[in-house]
């Protein structure tokens, strides 16, 4: 029997079959997913191009040579402008759609990253930095939600942690940069400037893109929504989405008062979400991951090997392992599970910061050839990070929070990862100063053991939920339903994508 489907279908389906949805599916979903995921690329980029530009920014600048407080607010200033942009980003997200909001913090990218290029001093430098971060904030919030209001629950998670790749691929890339520039005249203001040229590309792609189905069905044109759902589902799953949709809409309508900040702390369930999803994000931040991205090249040059190019190159092998893991965790994260691969990452992570804290405590008192041993710590570190706390983070983040508050939370929460993300940034040469890297690496180990307890504690498990399914787990833990251990049950019992 032959399924009449709609204009622009995916035709997953020519009987009356389903048939097994999985990452490579539908290409149109891909294409959408890998265009949105440019934003992760400026996001990745920028977290590592610093790390190498840095070293010659100190060559150039004797101010910024002599003073780590300098070298930490040029690291740190991007992660201020992300802070605010993350935070405006869910409004806007809300009010003006994913779309506007992406072509936006690409103009803002883009714009700093010519202004740095430019840069005839270590303030402009820092201008420069507060504006791509301004941009980078923006698009830490519109990707992820993007793609996942886009993809099937089924694959979800292995979509949005495409977005991961994109910024581990963009770490990746800056370190390439880096060493192709090592020679040029101008080093560090081409590492810099060459990150406007993904901004512009994905601004003239995503002009060609739709606008995300769920906003347009929610706040603008239910028909243009349909148009676009059609490309991604059969008919039978279309009928599904559209039947989910239309509820969401009228419990909107029933809401009484204005979706504001306040909703998220005065109602409970709503707070439960949150306080899950910002803690996973303050913890991804706290247990190190930007600390060895942006300082990888000077904690290689710490441990022994004193060449810039030498420091560049083993931290291109970080960067390339970071990007590898998190393709291990596309693949895990909906078959694993999002809260089983997050404990698994954190059991690893703490084990190599302690064997970090060791090597530099050894390196400290003088012992010989012990370098290779924090490089290797650090290769650990990437090689359990990246599959599971890279990508569950912002996987979760984009899944856990009902429609009318996905805006704001998502800012919200990427604020807090920003923040924390400042804090880590702006302290990690400093405390090393302070009380030596090996008790730096401790207390970063100490704290992922916090970590694993927040996760086992009050993460949920939501691996192939619909977004309806993962709001009542919400709902029956605020208020102490019963059948909130069926429904989470549901996760354990269904099929693999």
């Amino acid at each position: 029997m032959t399924i009449e489907t709609f204009p622009g279908s995916s035709g997953f389906i020519d009987s009356g079959h389903d048939k097994k949805i999985t990452y490579f599916s539908n290409t149109y979903v891909l294409g959408l997913t890998v265009v949105a995921g440019i934003g992760g690329l400026l996001f990745g980029y920028d977290t590592g191009v610093i790390s190498g530009a840095l070293l010659y920014i100190r060559d150039e600048f004797e101010a910024v040579d002599q003073s780590s407080f300098l070298q930490e607010t040029i690291v740190s200033m991007a992660l201020v402008g992300a802070m605010i942009g993350a935070a405006a980003g869910g409004a806007i997200n809300d009010e003006y759609g994913r779309k506007v909001a992406t072509l936006l913090a690409d103009v803002i990218f883009a714009l700093g990253s010519f202004v740095m290029a430019a840069a005839w001093n270590p303030y402009v430098i820092i201008f420069g930095r507060l504006l791509v971060g301004l941009g980078v904030g923006v698009a830490s919030v519109t990707a992820p939600m993007y793609i996942a209001e886009a993809a099937p629950s089924e694959i979800r998670g292995g979509l949005v942690s495409t977005n991961v790749l994109m910024i581990t691929s963009g770490q990746f890339l800056s370190y390439l940069v880096n060493l192709a520039f090592t020679e040029v005249r101008g080093t560090w203001r081409w590492m810099l400037g060459v990150a406007a040229v993904p901004a512009i590309i994905q601004f003239f792609l995503m002009l060609f893109l739709p606008e995300s189905p769920r906003w347009l069905y929610m706040k603008k044109s239910k028909s243009d929504a349909i148009v676009v759902l059609s490309k991604i589902y059969d008919p039978y799953r279309l009928e599904e989405e559209l039947d989910q949709l239309s509820t969401a809409l009228e419990e909107e309508h029933q809401r009484k008062n204005a979706v504001s900040y306040w909703d998220v702390f005065r109602i409970k369930e709503i707070r439960l979400a949150f306080f899950a999803g910002a803690g996973l994000q303050a913890f991804q931040q706290f247990t190190g991951i930007n600390t060895v991205m942006y300082y990888s090249p000077t904690i290689v040059q710490m441990a022994g090997f004193k060449s810039n190019q030498l420091a560049l190159l083993l931290s291109l092998i970080v960067a390339l392992m970071n990007a590898a893991g998190t393709v291990v965790g596309i693949y895990l994260i909906d078959h694993f599970g999002r809260r089983k691969l997050a404990l698994s990452s954190l059991s690893g992570v703490i084990l190599s910061l302690i064997l970090l804290s060791v090597a530099f405590y050894f390196e400290s008192i003088g012992v010989a050839n012990i370098g290779w041993v924090a490089v290797l710590g650090l290769a650990l570190y990437i090689a359990f990070f990246a599959p599971g706390m890279g990508p569950v983070p912002w996987t979760v983040n984009s899944e856990i929070y009902p429609e009318s508050y996905r805006g704001i939370c998502g800012g919200m929460s990427a604020t807090v990862n920003w923040v924390s993300n400042l804090v880590v940034a702006q302290s990690f040469l400093s405390i090393a100063e302070a009380v030596g890297t090996g008790w730096t690496f401790l207390i970063l180990a100490a704290i992922a053991v916090l970590a694993f307890a927040f996760v086992f504690v009050f993460v949920p498990e939501t691996k192939g939920l619909s977004f309806e399914e993962v709001e009542r787990i919400w709902k029956e833990r605020a208020w102490g339903r019963s059948s909130s251990s069926r429904l989470e049950s549901l996760i354990e019992n269904r099929e693999e994508p």
